[in-house]
């Protein structure tokens, strides 16, 4: 496995390989590796002849300071990660390589980045257009694979390599579950045992306002209050905001949308979590952890 530090030589290699006719997909990350992470590599490997791994903790999308200091960095065993799951390429720069001294332009997304996510994180969709924009220029890949657990991220990507003709195929890849429903996240490494357990009522949440839709309920006041009630109900759980919207769009659903996504926001003491579910897919989760990756 190669591991490449500067673009310049992660261009290099690409280019050798498609000059040779070989398929690049390419599985962009924060690192803290997990089988969550590690699906991304599997269904890239569907994809392309060879997978690239990017191992990049983006400052421009961290809007709390202490966030971006508190994000794990297992450098070591995310690198070992790569090499037993047989990722060809790992590119891996540090901040001052992506944002040297005079750095200046931006890929600023549009009003997909808005609400949410982007409402309550300013600057977080504009630090990850920028940063994936920089990561496809090193690694030119034709393919690259996203987690469904970021939606809203990967609906802004899925806009941005449309509007900016770069020729990617993007693939979205079901949120990869813990067996109690919990989606793996690099934060849940943050979370104390007591809040780890709490973190179960969102997948309640979301499983229940499913098991309605699938039942008849289109009613997006009491499906998005069934979404609510196991978080509100769980005392060590804060909710941001549980909403449902069109996963194309991220526009308030309504009763036309024939599948709509339910997000949320959760608080744990420090820690944030994000999840969603679309209501119309199969009940169970998706892609447990016991079956087996930003």
């Amino acid at each position: 496995m190669d591991v490449f530090d500067t673009p310049a030589r992660m261009q290099a290699w690409s280019d050798r390989q498609r000059t040779s006719g070989r398929s690049i997909a390419f599985v962009p990350t924060m690192g803290a590796l997990h089988a969550g992470h590690m699906a991304l590599v599997d269904e890239a490997r569907r994809h392309a002849d060879l997978v690239v791994v990017s191992i990049f903790v983006n400052p421009l999308q961290f809007n709390v300071g202490s966030d971006f200091d508190a994000y794990p960095r297992p450098v070591d065993t995310d690198l070992e990660a790569c090499r037993n799951s047989g990722v060809d390429a790992v590119y891996a720069p540090t901040a001052s390589v992506m944002y040297p001294v005079g750095f200046q332009t931006r890929v600023e997304p549009g009003g997909l980045a808005d609400r949410y996510e982007g409402a309550h994180r300013p600057g977080h969709f504009g630090g990850v257009t920028t940063v994936v924009a920089k990561l496809f220029q090193a690694v030119r890949p034709q393919v690259s694979v996203f987690g469904q657990k970021d939606a809203q991220q990967l609906a802004i990507v899925r806009r941005m390599v449309v509007d900016l003709d770069m020729g990617i195929e993007i693939v979205g890849l079901p949120t990869v579950r813990e067996p109690d429903g919990v989606a793996m996240s690099s934060r849940n490494q943050r979370l104390d045992p007591a809040d780890r357990a709490a973190a179960a009522c969102i997948w309640q949440g979301l499983s229940t306002a499913r098991a309605a839709f699938t039942a008849g309920e289109r009613s997006t006041t009491a499906l998005r209050q069934l979404a609510a009630a196991p978080i509100d109900a769980e005392p060590r759980a804060r909710l941001e905001y549980v909403e449902l919207v069109d996963p194309a769009t991220f526009e308030p659903a309504t009763a036309a949308v024939d599948d709509p996504l339910v997000v949320c926001a959760v608080w744990f003491g420090d820690v944030r979590l994000i999840d969603n579910l679309l209501l119309s897919s199969a009940p169970s989760p998706s892609r447990r952890a016991s079956s087996p990756a930003h």
